[in-house]
């Protein structure tokens, strides 16, 4: 069982993730004017804070996760949401390929820093992504690896310009950043520190 199977259940009663959630879809609707007409996919929805929020904005969303507990706690709030356009699928990109429908937007929260190939998962985005699709990362800055703490293998945030870089060089252009939400946080030394989260954005070439 993961870190994020045990912690999906009270996921959402946590008022950081929605605040941030919040955040993220008011800045991504400033900056795409999302419509009716608009395929979205969501990687790393966890338990689709991010896609609720965007649902009645676009046509359809598709969320996609790696986590068994999270999963289940999307499908329930779907199910309850009676929303037509709405739809999950376990899925981990880094070990399989998506072939369905292409999208008009992807987005992730938080997500990219616990991916191990980030190009990888780059390249697959633009490859899912129609032509002159949107994508719209929100994540951490680099950071000194205290947000998470010892032990942990991800990345410690990211360097924005060397994130760019990726993105051109697999298919993206008009990139566009802004720091979107602070996170005020005791880290695992108890110490306080705030850690701002960006949003960029790109249109698929």
């Amino acid at each position: 069982m993961s870190e994020f199977d045990i912690k999906a259940g009270e996921w959402d009663k946590n008022r950081m993730h929605r605040e941030r959630a919040e955040a993220v879809a008011g800045a991504i609707m400033k900056r795409i004017s999302p419509g009716r007409q608009m395929s979205v996919m969501e990687y790393g929805a966890g338990t689709g804070l991010l896609s609720f929020l965007l649902k009645d904005h676009v046509g359809s969303i598709t969320m996609i996760d790696n986590s068994e507990g999270m999963v289940g706690v999307l499908r329930q709030k779907i199910e309850e949401s009676g929303s037509p356009g709405l739809k999950v699928l376990m899925a981990d990109l880094e070990k399989e390929d998506y072939t369905g429908e292409k999208f008009d937007l992807i987005c992730t929260l938080m997500v990219m820093h616990h991916v191990n190939d980030v190009e990888l998962i780059l390249r697959k985005f633009s490859a899912m992504l129609r032509p002159g699709g949107w994508l719209a990362i929100a994540d951490l800055y680099a950071e000194d690896g205290s947000f998470h703490g010892h032990g942990f293998t991800g990345h410690r945030g990211f360097d924005t310009g060397e994130f760019a870089k990726l993105l051109e060089r697999n298919g993206f252009g008009n990139l566009d950043t802004e720091t979107v939400y602070s996170i005020d946080r005791i880290t695992p030394d108890n110490d306080r520190k705030k850690f701002d989260v960006f949003l960029m954005t790109a249109v698929r070439r």
